[in-house]
């Protein structure tokens, strides 16, 4: 799992997991498999699933990279408060997937709180075999 700056501003984790170390064969196998631990979790709430390379694709100015196969957001929440109106800046949270022709590629932004970052890093972790 590496730790970045996106554009220079955007703390996000990025987990790259080769076909050949996941039994995962597709980024709907991989969302699944985030749903079943957002849906276990005490606090997490799932929301959506957003497909964004359908989306991109159907835009008349859409760009899609070429080695993209595949790219969806699984959106869920783990707010447990809302001591001011700013958080909402940073709720709710996403963990993007996206297919490569060798690999998936796993990220999601920093979020400030403690508990939703090792989760959602397990979590991302967990989709490679160990």
């Amino acid at each position: 799992m590496k730790q970045s700056l996106f554009q220079e501003k955007y703390p996000i984790f990025t987990l790259e997991v080769s076909k050949e170390e996941t039994r995962f064969r597709s980024v709907d196998e991989i969302i699944a498999f985030f749903k079943e631990r957002i849906d276990a979790h005490d606090v997490a709430r799932f929301i959506a699933i957003f497909d964004h390379y359908s989306h991109t694709k159907a835009l008349e100015a859409g760009q899609i990279s070429a080695d993209i196969l595949d790219a969806r957001n699984i959106v869920f929440c783990f707010g447990i408060a809302l001591p001011n109106p700013a958080v909402m800046a940073v709720r709710p949270r996403s963990i993007g997937v996206t297919e490569l022709s060798d690999r998936f590629v796993i990220n999601f932004m920093e979020a400030p709180m403690p508990v939703a970052n090792n989760s959602m890093e397990s979590w991302a972790k967990a989709v490679k075999n160990l």
